[in-house]
């Protein structure tokens, strides 16, 4: 993903989830999805679909976070 995209996406995600903590940091050695951060742990990996110009974001939650 590109700034710009990265731009976008963050600023939607912060005003869906009214907080500004939330940032999305591209990877170093790949170019097709970024991370995305809730201050400084990371919750998910979001991605283009380019054949819709959408965006997925995944997001996994471990059993033992529920704990």
């Amino acid at each position: 993903m590109d700034v710009e995209e990265i731009r976008k996406v963050e600023t939607y995600l912060r005003k869906l989830f009214r907080n500004n903590d939330i940032r999305i940091q591209s990877f170093s050695k790949k170019n097709d999805s970024a991370e995305v951060y809730l201050g400084q742990e990371s919750i998910g990996v979001v991605s283009p679909d380019e054949d819709e110009g959408d965006y997925n974001f995944h997001m996994a939650i471990l059993g033992i976070d529920l704990e």
